[in-house]
């Protein structure tokens, strides 16, 4: 890493903590920013200023031709503030909900070292890298989602109108239910209660959901153990795993890639990891590095990195090539969640439809052995 870009650089407060995103008379900008909006933001700025345009003046290109909202008003504002002789970064630092501590950190790693367009370029690349990967983990995700919700409405839908039109046959046949086959007793059960306590089941989903968010933000030990069993869950768990450590990688490498030094790249990944035992491990790396040793050791000890990757890291640390062997890591690691993203939802896909048509034949099954006990009573006499 050249030594014109090995400075302290200030860190900024972690997400959460940091000040609100604000316009020039300290109102709220209202709205958000999506990530292909920024990301588009990012290129466009770093190719204007490849071109030799000055930063004034790319920035008003920019703010010009940006359709009304917040991402204008933003672009607004920092043309005001560096107008004003305020440091780019700095302008940024005052919209944290759209410019996080690992932009602007790259932005100003780019000012100091005279080469912001290059930075700019980079940190592109790494924003539409992480909106491809989540856009095609969401994409996949949409069709099993869709399947489950017209599925469940479908069932709601035979218990709630169609098993209370059986239910009023059977009486009519006499005796009860409790002459039919326990299949067909509990399938009644199942109408009767889908009928009369319908919002029960909306209600009672609805508070699990409260309580497990109040619980994950409230309660150190459940987000723990909650985020312990996202890891260890079968298939889901490993996707998960791969993700950070991927992610941890790229941001990583970025930013040590940029001139940010480590130290400080370290506390930047810390504070945007929501993973509690990703963070821990970051933490102990943090640590080592701060105390004088290497990053491999922690890394390794902290169980979250397999050996390939402590050994890669290793030999980067070794050779001075930590950053290309980061970048190296990050792209195996998305390479792998690409490919298992789709292998794994087509499995569940697979699963839902096998879940569907065992319940929905469980059901005919039910429905229709009064009917057939009855036909034999019928041929008996």
């Amino acid at each position: 890493m050249p030594k014109k870009l090995q400075r302290k650089l200030p860190v900024p407060k972690a997400a959460g903590a940091a000040a609100p995103t604000a316009d020039g008379r300290g109102g709220r900008i209202r709205g958000r920013v999506g990530p292909h909006a920024l990301a588009e933001f990012t290129s466009q700025l770093a190719v204007l200023l490849n071109a030799g345009i000055p930063i004034m003046r790319s920035l008003r290109v920019i703010e010009g031709q940006t359709t009304p909202g917040p991402l204008k008003r933003i672009c607004q504002q920092l043309v005001e503030d560096v107008e004003g002789g305020t440091p780019l970064s700095e302008a940024m630092q005052k919209h944290t909900a759209t410019f996080d501590a690992l932009y602007t950190n790259m932005v100003r790693a780019g000012e100091a070292g005279g080469v912001q367009e290059e930075i700019l370029n980079r940190l592109a690349g790494f924003l539409e890298k992480s909106q491809v990967i989540k856009q095609r983990v969401v994409g996949a995700l949409m069709y099993p989602i869709a399947i489950m919700v017209v599925a469940t409405a479908v069932l709601l839908l035979v218990f709630a109108l169609v098993i209370p039109k059986f239910r009023a046959l059977f009486e009519q046949m006499g005796g009860g239910l409790k002459q039919f086959h326990w299949s067909t007793q509990v399938v009644m059960a199942l109408g009767d209660y889908a009928k009369s306590w319908w919002w029960t089941w909306l209600l009672g989903v609805v508070l699990i959901v409260l309580l497990h968010r109040v619980l994950m933000v409230r309660v150190t030990g459940y987000r723990r153990f909650m985020h312990r069993v996202a890891l260890r869950m079968p298939v889901f768990g490993r996707l998960l795993h791969m993700s950070l450590v991927g992610r941890f990688a790229r941001t990583f490498g970025t930013l040590i890639q940029s001139g940010v030094p480590h130290l400080d790249a370290l506390e930047i990944l810390r504070a945007s990891v929501n993973n509690v035992h990703m963070r821990d491990a970051v933490a102990s790396v943090h640590s080592s590095i701060r105390e004088g040793a290497g990053i491999a050791l922690p890394m390794g000890e902290s169980g979250m990195f397999d050996d390939i990757v402590v050994n890669m890291v290793d030999v980067g640390e070794q050779t001075g090539e930590l950053d290309r062997m980061l970048a190296k890591i990050a792209d195996r690691y998305e390479s792998e969640v690409d490919r298992k993203v789709d292998t794994t939802f087509k499995v569940i896909e697979t699963v839902i439809l096998v879940v569907m048509a065992v319940g929905v034949g469980f059901i005919v099954f039910a429905l229709f052995m009064p009917l057939i006990t009855m036909m034999r009573t019928l041929n008996k006499h």
